[in-house]
C-alpha cells in the first residue's frame, strides 16, 4: 500500500475503521475489556454506510450472529477479549468446518480467567493457533503498531474471503488504548485491493459449494440467492450434508489444512530490522516489539550489535524462516508479554532448546531497559 493518511487515532478505534473501509458491513459482539471500543466505534461507523451493528446477549450470540452474516455473504466482523475468545470457540470451529469468512479482533488482556483486564498482556497466542477443538489450520495477523491495527485487519478481511474461514486479528491492550498519529492507507486504495469471495455462477443444479481441490477453499455463494446447499459441523460431502463415508472425511480434514499450508506465501508476513549485520537476535511481536526496536537503537549505541525479527502473521508460523534465522544466529532471546508461548513455536522451527526468553506476566508492558539489561547478560 504506497497513498497514505495520516490520522490520530487509537488503535482499538482504527481497527474498527478499517473493518468498514474493507467493506465490513455487519457487526455481532458484545464490549468486554479492553476491546469495548472496537464496539462502540464501529456501531457508529456503520449505520452511516448502510450496515448494521448489534450488541448481543454475550460474547457467544455475538459470534453467532456474525457467521450468520457471513453465510449470507456480508463481510463481517466479532470483537472481543481472551475470556470472549474462550466462549466464542465453538462457534469459531463451526466456522471452520463450515468454511464461512470472518474476521476476529482480540484485544488480548492478563489472563487466564478473568486475569487482569485492563491490564497488557500476550497471552492468547497459543489460544489463537487451536481455538477450537479438531483439526484444521488457523489464520492469525498480529498487529506492531498503530497503523498496523488498520493495516492488518484490512488484510484479515481479505485473507477471509480468500481461504473462507475465520481470520483472527491480535491487538493488545497497549497498543488498542495507545493514542497516537498513523499513516494509513487511503479509503480509495484499500477498496481497490478488495479481494471478493469466489462465487458459483453456473446452473444451481451443478452447484456443489465442497467439491473444491485438495488445496483450496470451498466455494459458498450467499444465502438466499437460489443456490441451495446445506450447512453443518458434522463431517459433510460435497453438498455439505453430513457424511461418514471414510474417504470423503479424509479428504475434508486434509483439505482445510491445505488450503492453507499450500499457500502460506499469500499469508506470511514479517518485519526484520537491523539484522543484516547483527549479532545478537531479538524476536517479539505485537506492542512488545515497539519496545524491542528502541532497544535494538540503545544498544547499538554501546557497541552491541542486535536485531528485530518480528513475525506480522503468527499462525501459520513463518517457519522456514525461523529456522534460517537459527542456523545465522548464535544468541536468540525470545521477547513476550506472556510465559513464553512463541518461544516453544521458535524452538521447534529452529530445532534448538538454548533460546532464550525474557518474559512478563503482570500486565505491565516492557520497558526498553528491561531488553537491554537481559542482552548484556547474554
Amino acid at each position: 500500500m504506497s497513498a497514505t493518511r495520516e490520522v490520530v487515532s487509537t488503535g482499538n478505534d482504527l481497527a474498527a475503521m478499517a473493518a468498514v473501509d474493507a467493506g465490513c458491513r455487519f457487526f455481532g459482539g458484545y464490549p468486554l475489556t479492553p476491546s469495548s471500543e472496537v464496539m462502540h466505534t464501529i456501531s457508529d461507523l456503520l449505520p452511516k454506510v448502510g450496515g448494521t451493528a448489534i450488541q448481543m446477549e454475550d460474547e457467544i450470540a455475538g459470534v453467532a450472529a456474525a457467521i450468520g452474516a457471513g453465510m449470507a455473504g456480508v463481510r463481517t466482523l466479532t470483537a472481543t477479549s481472551g475470556p470472549g475468545m474462550s466462549l466464542k470457540a465453538e462457534n469459531l470451529g463451526l466456522a471452520q468446518m463450515a468454511e464461512v469468512p470472518l474476521v476476529v479482533v482480540n484485544v488480548m488482556r492478563g489472563g487466564p480467567s478473568t486475569g487482569l483486564p485492563t491490564r497488557v498482556a500476550q497471552g492468547d497466542v497459543s489460544q489463537a493457533k487451536n481455538p477450537s477443538h479438531g483439526d484444521y489450520k488457523s489464520i492469525t495477523l498480529c498487529a506492531g503498531n498503530l497503523a498496523e491495527c488498520y493495516t492488518e485487519t484490512v488484510r484479515a478481511f481479505n485473507l477471509a474471503d480468500r481461504f473462507m474461514q475465520p481470520v483472527i486479528v491480535l491487538l493488545d491492550e497497549t497498543i488498542g488504548h495507545m493514542h497516537g498519529k498513523a499513516m494509513i492507507p487511503t479509503i480509495e486504495e484499500v477498496k481497490e485491493g478488495i479481494v471478493p469471495r469466489k462465487v458459483f455462477e453456473g446452473n444451481p443444479e451443478d452447484y456443489k459449494p465442497y467439491d473444491a481441490p485438495q488445496d483450496q477453499p470451498a466455494v459458498l455463494n450467499p444465502m438466499f440467492t437460489g443456490y441451495r446447499y446445506h450447512y453443518t459441523g458434522l463431517h459433510h460431502d460435497a453438498d455439505g450434508f453430513p457424511t461418514e463415508e471414510i474417504e470423503t472425511c479424509r479428504k475434508l480434514i486434509d483439505r482445510l489444512f491445505r488450503k492453507v499450508d499450500d499457500h502460506k506465501d499469500e499469508i506470511e508476513s514479517n518485519e526484520e530490522y537491523m539484522l543484516d549485520d547483527a549479532e545478537v537476535l531479538l524476536i517479539g511481536y505485537g506492542s512488545a516489539s515497539l519496545a524491542i526496536k528502541e532497544a535494538v537503537n540503545l544498544l547499538r549505541e554501546d557497541g552491541i550489535k542486535a536485531g528485530l525479527f518480528r513475525p506480522i502473521t503468527l499462525w501459520p508460523s513463518p517457519e522456514e524462516r525461523i529456522f534460517e534465522l537459527g542456523q545465522k544466529f548464535d544468541k536468540v532471546l525470545v521477547v513476550e508479554l506472556n510465559q513464553g508461548q512463541y518461544l516453544e513455536e521458535v524452538q521447534r522451527c529452529m530445532g534448538r532448546r538454548d533460546i532464550n526468553k525474557l518474559t512478563k506476566t503482570n500486565g505491565r508492558p516492557f520497558s526498553p531497559a528491561d531488553i537491554i539489561e537481559k542482552v548484556k547478560e547474554l
